[in-house]
């Protein structure tokens, strides 16, 4: 407790790291107060059934992103999840459309334009997924005899091309106040506010979970023990997922330039247990929802009968599938991402090389056999931190609000998401000589960023 308010005092000595926060802090409450802010024409007093429905399965984890926007049918509804999936448009097209590698590979004026685009498509995309969200709106707000539409006030042309503008607008927002944490705040702002929405929710999810299980009497207070235990391994486990590497000695070989030596020295490779990310979970999760679409679209009861079996998020051939095609995104996507045959070339180039392997091409091959192992325990792991939400929910009988936080995309967010602040604040602290958050070694960031 004295290291950590020691700490705590060192973080507010440094005045560049204490106006960081406190700028990070006043926008995550301006992310809160418009999180809350309604609609205008819908009546903040008959949103209880839209919050209900917003509880479960797909509609509750946009919920839970959003902070509870989506339920409260606020100008935030729909949160940054239009730009994360605009994100990862561009990332696959990068992977196949020259014209995005070519804008990857040209630096600052590349990440410029490319950014650009992005935000172009979350505009686009918005203004696909507003109208649903209207929609859903209409249909979840009480209904009387007299007015069809009671929870809305004249639910008319002007109502929907005003409400399709506020989302576009609050998204648009979102983005920006993103931009603002990462340029004057602590950093990884998007992820950040991300990250906000899921914490957010956990209080009332665990109050709901508390209730449910005191209700029950004493066996009830022990299952509740034995759920924060299962939570708490869940998330150590979590940890060591994101921040395992396997490191690989490169020799490199004296050089003499001038009169200056170089080189002559062992160096090491941290190749990530989970080099992926959370993107298999995201894209298997795309996948999944197809389904859900194919039984709305769908007359044939077969057909019906066959999607609905995958709709139910709690079953075991949902849950089986989702499984498998997490590992195999997992592959696919660590594949992608890291180019053995360049970080080969790249030793070589530097004059260095793996020891009992010899340079080029088979060092290119030991590497990918290296990666190839290690993506194997740290695809199987998150593919079961991806079904957690369901086991629990099965076996303990968790609610559906608090099973969320035990696994799926929001527990690595927030796993993740809390190592990369760290480190920020960490950096900050060992820049100038104070000490760091830990006794011991460093503080280690995720794999990757939103």
């Amino acid at each position: 407790m004295k290291r950590l308010i020691e700490t705590i005092r060192n973080i507010f000595k440094i005045e560049e790291l204490r106006k960081r926060i406190l700028y990070t802090i006043l926008i995550i409450l301006i992310y809160r107060f418009g999180s809350f802010v309604v609609i205008p024409g819908v009546d903040p007093n008959q949103l209880s059934a839209l919050q209900r429905s917003s509880e479960g399965g797909l509609l509750g984890l946009l919920n839970m992103f959003s902070g509870g926007a989506f339920g409260n049918a606020s100008i935030f509804a729909l949160g940054i999840m239009p730009y994360i999936t605009a994100s990862i448009i561009i990332q696959l097209l990068g992977m196949a459309v020259p014209y995005f590698q070519r804008l990857q590979k040209e630096g600052e004026s590349g990440r410029k334009k490319l950014n650009q685009i992005m935000r172009y498509l979350t505009v686009l995309i918005v203004v696909v997924q507003a109208p649903g969200y209207i929609k859903n709106v209409l249909v979840q707000l009480p209904k009387t005899a007299v007015t069809p539409f009671d929870g809305v006030h004249d639910p008319s042309l002007f109502f929907w091309i005003s409400s399709v503008v506020l989302l576009i607008a609050g998204t648009l927002f979102i983005m920006w106040l993103g931009e603002k944490i990462t340029d004057k705040g602590i950093g990884n702002g998007i992820s950040l506010i991300i990250m906000i929405g899921i914490i957010a929710r956990l209080p009332g999810a665990f109050a709901a979970e508390c209730g449910t299980r005191l209700n029950e009497g004493g066996t009830g207070l022990l299952i509740l023990v034995i759920e924060l235990i299962v939570l708490f391994f869940v998330m150590v486990g979590t940890i060591a997922l994101v921040q395992g590497t396997r490191k690989i000695p490169v020799q490199y070989a004296k050089r003499v330039v001038g009169n200056r030596q170089y080189g002559g020295v062992r160096q090491y490779i941290p190749l990530k247990v989970n080099a992926a990310g959370v993107m298999p979970i995201i894209f298997a999760q795309a996948i999944m929802f197809l389904p859900i679409t194919i039984a709305g679209f769908s007359q044939s009861e077969s057909l019906t009968g066959f999607a609905s079996a995958f709709t139910n998020i709690n079953g075991f051939w949902y849950n089986l599938v989702f499984f498998l095609m997490i590992i195999a995104f997992t592959y696919f996507y660590t594949a992608v991402t890291m180019n053995t045959n360049q970080m080969a070339e790249d030793i070589k180039k530097n004059g260095g090389f793996i020891p009992g392997v010899k340079p080029g091409k088979k060092t290119a091959e030991y590497l990918d056999s290296i990666m190839s192992r290690i993506t194997l325990p740290g695809s199987i792991f998150l593919g079961i931190v991806a079904i957690m939400p369901a086991i629990v929910a099965s076996l303990m009988n968790v609610t559906t609000g608090f099973s969320h936080f035990y696994g799926g995309t929001s527990l690595l967010i927030l796993v993740g998401v809390v190592l990369d602040t760290l480190q920020q604040i960490e950096s900050h602290l060992l820049m100038h000589h104070y000490d760091g958050l830990t006794k011991t070694g460093r503080i280690k960031g995720r794999v990757g960023r939103m």
